[in-house]
């Protein structure tokens, strides 16, 4: 049986128990841009707690969500 026909089988498996194909699109981890990308986070997220003053101002300044 080819590969083809063998995917199409499955696929049709699959169909009659209730599944459809999804496709998803990801970032590629391997590219350059990615780990810059994550280095950038990574540095932010570490910063976080040296920013704590100015969370804390707009927290003070922020009404509450469930204000009646």
């Amino acid at each position: 049986m080819a590969v083809r026909e063998r995917v199409s089988e499955y696929r049709r498996r699959m169909r009659e128990r209730g599944f459809r194909p999804v496709q998803i699109w990801v970032p590629d981890v391997r590219a350059p841009a990615f780990a810059e990308q994550a280095r950038r986070q990574a540095a932010l997220v570490a910063a976080a707690d040296r920013d704590r003053d100015d969370q804390a101002f707009i927290e003070a300044v922020t009404a509450p969500w469930d204000a009646e």
